[in-house]
């Protein structure tokens, strides 16, 4: 029987606080956490690219700023 036949099948218990936290106990036993070294690494990467995104954007913004005096 596949899993979505059984959702169907069972009556509607109404919602319960030990179900959702045991689901998602669960859920999280799952969850292939990064070693603290790939999180280090990728944390650093992320924070380098912001970064690097807000200086572009500043620099732009300098030089349409520098243009818009430059016309106007």
């Amino acid at each position: 029987m596949s899993k979505k036949n059984e959702a169907e099948i069972q009556p509607n218990s109404g919602f319960s606080l030990t179900k959702f936290f045991q689901g998602t106990k669960e859920e999280l036993d799952k969850v292939v956490w990064p070693s603290r070294q790939q999180l280090v690494s990728e944390s650093v990467a992320v924070l380098l690219m912001v970064i690097l995104s807000a200086g572009l954007i500043y620099l732009v913004d300098g030089l349409f700023s520098w243009a818009a005096t430059q016309v106007f």
